[in-house]
């Protein structure tokens, strides 16, 4: 069954990880999905994997100027979107002390600025029955190390969950978000480290989880097109762990 048929997806961040998987999904489901990236290049590389029932924007989720063109280039496309996935994002450590002004502003340029006016934007687009999913981080309930910054980003998107769900109830647009643990993605590419430092630290948290192996895009993409099928359809300013419940057992 398609449980997508007619419908359209806007993914930001949809060129890989978690949004290019969401975007699979919702295809091989009947949808049609239009992704953003901050490049053509990786753009035009995930239209070649989606297929035809996918559109792409060039678009910088940590650029004012960008997120305020967004609806006019979405439109270029469809004039209704039925799901919201403000996926863009990447992550950046350091310790408190080497945290400086810029480490800061582009987290939260990112993270907390573009998901809030990504939403903005793309409402006018929405009608009853759409669906907002946000996408937060399992560092929001667990304490990691040179995490202070991430985690705070993290956290305002978190609370986004419940506020636009207050907002956007007597619209019947529901909101809802998920909080993906240590997943396979590319979060550690602006981290300035090596592909061997990269493996390493890899290797070091795959023994803190409980399945002992990190996530799979896919799994968060299953949980992404359940919450907004009809199948969820009484579930409103909720968020769902997918994390091999790392975040409650110790």
């Amino acid at each position: 069954m398609q449980k997508f048929k007619n419908k359209t997806a806007l993914i930001t961040g949809g060129t890989n990880g978690m949004g290019l998987a969401t975007a699979q999904k919702f295809i091989e489901e009947g949808g049609t999905v239009i992704i953003t990236g901050r490049s053509k290049d990786t753009v035009d590389k995930a239209l070649e994997k989606l297929g035809e029932n996918a559109f792409g924007i060039v678009s910088d989720a940590g650029k004012m100027e960008d997120l305020m063109t967004l609806q006019n280039e979405v439109k270029k496309y469809t004039n209704q979107i039925d799901l919201l996935f403000p996926n863009a994002g990447y992550g950046k450590f350091a310790p408190i002390e080497y945290v400086d002004e810029n480490h800061f502003d582009e987290l939260f340029n990112v993270l907390v600025k573009g998901t809030f006016f990504t939403v903005q934007q793309i409402l006018p687009l929405m009608k009853r029955g759409s669906s907002v999913i946000f996408n937060t981080s399992v560092a929001t309930e667990i304490s990691m190390h040179n995490f202070s910054i991430y985690s705070a980003a993290k956290s305002a998107t978190q609370s986004f969950i419940k506020t636009f769900a207050v907002e956007l109830t007597g619209r019947g647009i529901r909101v809802n978000g998920i909080s993906p643990g240590h997943i396979k993605t590319n979060i550690f590419n602006n981290t300035g480290l090596t592909t061997e430092q990269i493996e390493s630290a890899v290797q070091d948290i795959i023994p803190t989880i409980p399945f002992k192996r990190q996530g799979e895009p896919e799994e968060i993409a299953n949980v992404v097109l359940f919450l907004a099928s009809e199948e969820a359809s009484y579930i409103h300013g909720t968020e769902i762990r997918v994390d091999a419940g790392i975040s409650v057992i110790r």
